[in-house]
């Protein structure tokens, strides 16, 4: 447990694990040593009442059961739904056997702010356009697509509110996007993924979609509004693992690309230009 817990530590933390202290495995009260540890850094682990249901899109602190059935062991979970997205000893156990869960939260959030860093990519293409009927449906490439404010692209099951996550008094439904250099990059056992398998709607390239959180931005002539990143989730994983491509949940973290409103109604093409306001 105290070898799976340090790695999975220095891993959200984005640390070289021989930062983390890794109490011997006869000490009384090793999470006591890693609590110490992260206080000197004005974090601390946040205990999660109901970690199989905790829906969460960034790292945090899994104890699933060992497979061997001795204890626990440290994993990273990730999304909402909650996943899996790494286990370092590498063994057989899978996200139905958590028993508990940890969030790593700075002590006070008032003192925290997100790196805000100008980028140089405010401009880029569409590349790939992809609807899909139905919740879970298999989605499809299309040229053009109608975009309505409010409500998304006409075909797509978000158009509709037939989406997994679609809600009334949800934002950020209307749209999706990611980078095509992410699913350029991305490395999978079973290769790559195409436009239509990441499940977003629009493919572009050369424009830095992290960078519109927040912001508004045109598709061709439609407005947009960036609420949020779309990061992986199990439901992905799921879906993508069915179809012979597992492990997108963790290739995708912070690659998963955009959430985005449509603000105005219009057509959008592949080709079009996306543009940061």
């Amino acid at each position: 447990m105290q070898r799976s817990v340090a790695a999975c530590l220095a891993s959200i933390l984005e640390l070289d694990v021989a930062e983390v202290p890794l109490p011997d495995p006869a000490h009384p009260r090793p999470w006591t040593v890693w609590r110490n540890w992260l206080g000197q850094r004005r974090l601390g682990l946040v205990p999660i009442a109901d970690p199989a249901r905790f829906d969460w899109p960034g790292p945090w602190l899994a104890l699933v059961r060992a497979a061997d059935g001795d204890g626990c062991v440290g994993a990273v979970a990730f999304g909402a739904p909650p996943g899996l997205a790494w286990s370092p000893i590498g063994g057989p156990e899978t996200f139905d056997a958590v028993e508990r869960g940890y969030l790593i939260a700075p002590a006070d959030v008032a003192l925290w702010a997100p790196a805000c860093e100008p980028t140089s990519r405010r401009a880029g293409t569409v590349e790939a356009i992809v609807v899909a009927p139905e919740a879970e449906a298999s989605p499809v490439q299309v040229e053009r697509a109608l975009a309505r404010a409010g409500r998304g692209l006409d075909g797509d099951r978000y158009f509709d509110q037939r989406g997994t996550f679609s809600s009334a008094h949800g934002r950020g439904h209307d749209l999706t996007l990611i980078e095509a250099e992410a699913l350029d990059g991305l490395e999978l056992p079973a290769g790559r993924l195409a436009p239509e398998e990441a499940r977003r709607n629009l493919v572009t390239r050369g424009i830095d979609l992290d960078a519109l959180v927040g912001r508004h931005f045109t598709v061709g002539e439609v407005e947009c509004f960036g609420q949020r990143l779309c990061e992986p989730c199990a439901h992905l994983e799921r879906l993508t693992a069915a179809a012979g491509k597992p492990g997108t949940l963790r290739a995708l973290i912070h690659r998963g690309g955009l959430r985005a409103d449509v603000l105005s109604d219009g057509e959008i093409r592949v080709g079009d230009d996306v543009a940061a306001g």
